[in-house]
């Protein structure tokens, strides 16, 4: 057992320790009943089933490799309408356990009869950290991404689910994931500000008073968007890259790297965007890049408090820590601390919860 310090003892009873455990449980657990009830709406699995980039990048990745799907046995994580465990069956899989723990499970069995595989797709309507498989699986397939790559937490588990089912020479699928950022300029940004300046124009009364309260209201919330090539302003720099079949719980759990960008030219940086690839096994990647056409996750995009100018090679500089937030994990606590030249450092902190835009 750990030693506690003096300061530890007088300051946590146990009995404190053991009501505030029980509260962050069932905290937890209710942000994972409205995850999951999220999940059994129609709307979210119509808007992954209607991109086409995302999901032809699943059946590729799958009907591709079907010498490694042929007569084996594959654990789908997260399930959803079942699609990606109708194309392991089309890819030859011998036996699909598919888990899905929202009530859209019911209508991923209709879904299978449907297709008439329901002698090789099992469905299981559980969370896989309560599920129970009587053998060891070849394969795992997940479409796990959230929104700046690990928003809602899923991966943590897909890695269970590795570490308690999969075979030691198993795949996954995907198996490799990275994520990237580089700074922008806004063209949006200056026109939200003009309205404050352009009060007066239209009703004779000023408030260019409320232009700096605008900066951190903008700043404070983390845009879901498309963004234009030419907003990006210097090439990308990789924060994070994870092999999935190796990759251990602690270092998903806290992302921590530093990242430094010569600029193309005269600009007005506004903030920073962000975006993910995932490669799956025979050289498939999917990829939500500006540069590439676009997938229902955008881009995510972190505005700063104070906009500045750059020049062709200013630099840029800092880092990025990235982890679940304490009280709500399936939400990302964001701290970015970034300079120019050898300016100040500016530390900037974003919460990506239910209110991203």
């Amino acid at each position: 057992m750990q030693k506690m310090d003096q300061y530890s003892k007088r300051s946590i009873k146990p009995d404190t320790a053991t009501k505030e455990s029980e509260i962050s449980q069932t905290k937890k657990q209710k942000m994972d009943a409205d995850y999951f009830e999220n999940y059994g709406d129609i709307a979210i699995h119509e808007e992954m089933l209607r991109d086409k980039i995302r999901t032809n990048a699943y059946r590729m990745a799958i009907l591709k490799n079907y010498k490694k799907f042929y007569g084996k046995t594959v654990l789908d994580v997260g399930a959803g309408t079942g699609i990606l465990s109708l194309f392991c069956v089309q890819a030859g899989a011998k036996k699909v356990y598919a888990i899905e723990a929202s009530e859209m499970a019911e209508q991923t069995r209709r879904i299978v009869k449907e297709n008439e595989m329901e002698e090789r797709i099992e469905i299981i309507n559980c969370k896989v950290e309560e599920a129970e498989l009587s053998e060891k699986v070849d394969i795992i397939v997940s479409e796990w991404m959230g929104y700046n790559l690990l928003y809602e937490s899923m991966l943590e588990s897909v890695l269970f689910a590795r570490d308690k089912f999969l075979k030691k020479d198993g795949h996954m699928f995907p198996d490799r994931a990275s994520l990237y950022i580089a700074p922008i300029t806004d063209d949006d940004y200056t026109d939200r500000l003009c309205i404050w300046n352009d009060v007066e124009d239209f009703y004779k009364v000023s408030m260019k008073s409320m232009i700096p309260y605008a900066r951190r209201c903008i700043s404070k919330t983390v845009q879901i968007m498309c963004i234009p090539q030419e907003w990006i302003q210097s090439h990308g720099c990789q924060i994070f890259t994870s092999n999935l079949k190796t990759s251990s719980l602690s270092e998903i759990q806290k992302v921590q790297s530093n990242f430094e960008f010569k600029c193309f030219g005269h600009s007005t940086i506004h903030g920073f965007v962000t975006w993910f690839t995932v490669e799956f096994p025979d050289d498939i990647t999917l990829t939500t890049s500006p540069y590439t056409d676009e997938t229902h996750w955008s881009q995510t995009v972190l505005h700063i408090r104070d906009p500045f100018n750059v020049e062709q090679d200013t630099t840029i500089n800092g880092s990025i820590t990235i982890k679940p937030n304490d009280s709500k994990p399936r939400f990302l606590d964001i701290c970015l601390v970034h300079k120019k030249d050898d300016g100040h450092e500016k530390i900037e902190t974003f919460l990506m919860d239910e209110h991203l835009t």
